[in-house]
C-alpha cells in the first residue's frame, strides 16, 4: 500500500479523497443532511462532520472527506465556541453579569428527550462565558465549552438563576477545535469551486478544501521513515527503529508523552495513521505507537 504525496503536492482528486472543508452550515438542514450533500457534491463514498448541529443552528461544521472520515474521532473532545442570543422572560436584574459569570466552570446537564444519547446527568465544562451585548430583555453571549454541552439548556439554567426565566434564541457555532469562523466556506462557494475545478481551474477549490492534515494539526506528531510508513500503511505498529523524530503540536512544548493520541506522519508531512504513544520515541527498540486508525 502506498502512502500519499506531501500535502502541498497533491492533485485535486487526491485532495478531495483526503481533505477537510470548514463549512458554514446554513439554517434549515441538519448537520447530517449537510454532510450527505457534501459527500454527493464531492463524489466521495464517505464523509464525517465535526459535531452535530440542530437544523436552525448555523456556523462552523468541519467536514472530513473520503479516507479522512476515518479520523472523525479527533472531533469527539474538541472544544466548541458559540454565539447565542439569551432571551429573558423579564427585565434583567442588576446583578446580571455576576450571575452569568457563575456558570463558568463545571456545570451539570441532562441531555434533552430528543437527544440520541442516554439521558443521564453529566458534567460539562464552560471554559469561558462572556456577555458581548445587552439590550432590553436580550443578551448576546459567547460560550466556549466542552464538546457535548447543550447551549439551550445552559440558557434555560441561566434564566432560572436570574429569577427571570430565559430561553435560547438564535445560535451560531463560531469554532470547532482549531477551525473557526475566519475560514468558513459556504455551500455555494464549495459548489462553485467544484465547477471551476471540473473546467481545469483549480485555484478556487484549493482555497476551500484543505488537506486533511489541517484537521490533525493540533496533535503531537511521530515521524517515521518512508520504509516504516509503508509497513504502517499495511497495519504494522510503529516500531522504534523506524521513528525519525517526534514533536508536540504546540511550539516550544515538550515531546509527546505516553498515552497521548498522535499522528504518524512521513518526514514530508503526509499523515499515515492515528495511534497511541506507548513507548519512548528515542528508544532503540520496541513498539512506539499502537495504531488506532490507518488513514491510507
Amino acid at each position: 500500500m502506498m502512502v500519499r504525496a506531501p500535502p502541498d503536492e497533491r492533485d485535486v482528486d487526491a485532495l478531495l479523497e483526503f481533505g477537510v472543508v470548514n463549512l458554514d452550515k446554513p439554517p434549515g438542514p441538519s448537520a447530517h443532511q449537510v454532510a450527505a450533500w457534501v459527500r454527493d457534491a464531492t463524489g466521495q463514498d464517505r464523509v464525517a462532520h465535526g459535531g452535530t448541529l440542530d437544523p436552525k443552528v448555523t456556523g462552523c461544521l468541519p467536514v472530513l472527506l473520503g479516507e479522512a472520515a476515518r479520523a472523525a474521532r479527533i472531533f469527539d473532545d474538541a472544544v466548541k465556541e458559540y454565539v447565542a442570543v439569551l432571551e429573558l422572560h423579564d427585565r434583567a436584574p442588576p446583578d446580571f453579569d455576576s450571575v452569568v459569570s457563575e456558570f463558568e466552570g463545571d456545570v451539570y446537564q441532562k441531555p434533552p428527550r430528543k437527544s440520541a444519547v442516554k439521558r443521564q446527568l453529566r458534567t460539562r465544562r464552560i471554559h469561558a462565558l462572556d456577555v458581548l451585548e445587552r439590550e432590553d430583555r436580550r443578551a448576546l453571549l459567547r460560550v466556549r465549552c466542552a464538546s457535548g454541552t447543550y447551549i439551550r439548556k445552559l440558557c434555560h439554567d441561566i434564566g432560572l438563576a436570574l429569577g427571570t426565566g430565559a430561553h435560547m434564541g438564535d445560535l451560531r457555532r463560531t469554532a470547532t477545535g482549531q477551525f473557526d469562523d475566519r475560514s468558513l466556506v459556504s455551500m455555494h462557494g464549495l459548489v462553485d469551486a467544484l465547477a471551476f475545478a471540473a473546467e481545469g481551474e483549480e485555484a478556487a477549490l484549493r482555497e476551500v478544501v484543505q488537506p486533511a492534515e489541517a484537521a490533525l494539526s493540533h496533535l503531537p506528531r511521530v515521524s517515521v521513515a518512508p520504509s516504516a510508513a509503508e509497513a504502517v500503511a499495511d497495519g504494522a505498529p510503529v516500531y522504534a527503529p523506524g521513528v525519525v523524530g517526534a514533536e508536540s503540536a504546540a511550539v516550544g512544548a515538550a515531546t509527546p508523552t505516553e498515552g497521548e493520541l498522535v499522528a504518524v506522519v512521513t518526514p514530508d508531512g503526509a499523515v499515515v495513521a492515528l495511534g497511541t504513544l506507548v513507548g519512548d520515541p528515542d528508544a532503540d527498540s520496541g513498539t512506539t505507537v499502537e495504531l488506532e486508525r490507518v488513514l491510507v
